[in-house]
């Protein structure tokens, strides 16, 4: 077929209009300090699980714990130490940053409902408690809902992205001298 119907064209249109919005940002430095503190964190506990790093038990380990002791489906599982490495990987470099805050706040999400909801609010600073409460869980979250809506900051491929998509716009828009 020589010509493509004129609805994908239009369809085309949309998935790039799509994506732009995905990685818009703007140049805020408060949003990259927000980024990448929860990057790291997340790339870190992901790390654990995924590699074994920072005294974690690696892949094996971690799903064995996921799938045999809490019960989570292998898929999820797989899917939760996804979302920790290669999420906290993506906001550290600031690379959809949506998907990745997206992902990461599902997780927390999960973590809430499953794991630290039933010790209450509050940490266990002083050991008194079973368990670990959800405090820093709320703090993630609304880190993670921030970068959201706001996107990655300055200093991302996001905005490098967004940046040369913007210029490449203004250059077709203006005409051609001749």
């Amino acid at each position: 077929m020589l010509f493509a119907p004129l609805g994908a064209a239009k369809l085309a249109t949309e998935d790039v209009f799509m994506f732009r919005k995905l990685i818009a940002t703007d140049n805020d430095t408060a949003t990259t300090i927000l980024r990448l503190a929860l990057g790291v964190i997340f790339f870190a506990h992901g790390a654990q699980k995924m590699l074994g790093w920072f005294g974690g038990y690696g892949f094996t380990g971690t799903m064995g714990f996921f799938t045999g002791v809490l019960h989570i489906p292998a898929a999820f599982a797989f899917l939760a130490i996804a979302a920790e490495f290669f999420g906290g990987l993506g906001l550290i470099f600031g690379l959809l940053t949506r998907v990745a805050s997206f992902g990461v706040f599902c997780n927390m999400i999960v973590a809430v409902a499953m794991v630290h909801g039933q010790f209450g609010f509050w940490m266990n600073w002083t050991g008194a408690q079973k368990g670990e409460g959800y405090e820093y869980h709320l703090l993630l979250l609304a880190a993670a809902a921030v970068l959201m809506i706001r996107g990655a900051g300055a200093a991302s491929v996001d905005r490098l992205l967004s940046s040369s998509a913007k210029n490449s716009i203004r250059a077709q828009v203006r005409p051609q001298a001749a």
